[in-house]
C-alpha cells in the first residue's frame, strides 16, 4: 500500500472504547477517568499494507528525561520538545472511524485553539519532514510484536496487542458491510413499493390494459 503524505485525524471515540475493551495498552478516552475532552490525534502510516494511527501527545515533564526507542520518538523544533509519537499505543484504522484534524486558524478561534493548531502544526511539519523514518520505526515495531514478541518480552508488555487490535476492526467493518446490505435492500423495497403505489411498473403491465381474445 502507497504511504501519502502524513496528515493528521481524530480517532472516533467509541471505536477507542472498544479498543481498549480488548487491549488495555490502548490510549484510553474514558469519561469515567477524565479524559473524555482529550481526544485520540495522531499521524496515519501503513504497517504491513494495513493503515495505523501512531498517537501524537503533547509534551510532558516525564518526557524531558526519555530516550528515543523502538516504540517512543520525542519531537522537537531546535531545542525545544514538542511532543512526542507513542509507537506503542498505535492502533489499526480505517477509512470509518477517522476524521481529519482542522489545524487552519480563524479570527474565530478562541485563544487556546489557536494556539493548540500553530502547535499542532509545527508537531505535524516535523513528522512530514521524519516520514521515512517514522514508517521505518512503526514497521520494524509491528513485526517484531506481531512475529517475535517471546524475545522481547519488555517491549511486548508496553505495546498494543496488534493482532488483537486488528480483529476488532475487523469486525467492526464486516457489521457496518452488513448493515450497509440491510440498507440497500430496504431502499430497493421502498422504491418498488413506491413505483407500485404511483401505477409505475416497468417490469408489467398496468392493471388499465385490455386483453385481446
Amino acid at each position: 500500500m502507497y504511504q501519502k503524505r502524513l496528515l493528521l485525524y481524530q480517532i472516533d471515540m467509541k471505536y477507542i472504547r472498544d479498543l481498549a475493551k480488548a487491549d488495555d495498552n490502548v490510549r484510553s478516552v474514558s469519561p469515567q477517568i477524565d479524559k473524555e475532552k482529550r481526544p485520540f490525534v495522531g499521524i496515519i502510516i501503513v504497517c504491513d499494507s494495513k493503515k495505523y494511527c501512531i498517537p501524537l501527545s503533547s509534551p510532558k515533564p516525564k518526557h524531558i528525561g526519555m530516550k528515543n526507542d523502538i516504540d517512543f520518538t520525542k519531537i522537537y523544533d531546535k531545542d525545544k520538545l514538542l511532543g512526542v509519537l507513542n509507537f506503542n499505543n498505535m492502533i489499526p484504522v480505517d477509512e470509518s472511524v477517522i476524521k481529519p484534524v482542522d489545524l487552519v486558524v480563524r479570527t474565530t478561534d478562541l485563544p487556546q485553539t489557536a494556539r493548540y493548531k500553530k502547535m499542532t502544526t509545527k508537531q505535524l511539519n516535523w513528522c512530514q519532514q521524519n516520514q521515512d523514518s517514522i514508517v521505518m520505526k512503526a514497521n520494524k515495531l509491528y513485526k517484531i510484536i506481531t512475529e517475535t514478541p517471546e524475545k522481547y518480552r519488555n517491549l511486548t508488555r508496553r505495546c498494543c496487542d496488534f493482532k488483537k487490535l486488528e480483529a476488532v476492526l475487523e469486525k467492526r467493518i464486516m457489521k457496518l458491510d452488513v448493515a450497509g446490505n440491510i440498507d440497500d435492500k430496504l431502499e430497493t423495497i421502498r422504491k418498488i413499493k413506491a413505483n407500485e403505489i404511483s401505477g409505475n411498473n416497468p417490469g408489467g403491465n398496468s392493471g388499465n390494459d385490455d386483453q385481446s381474445v
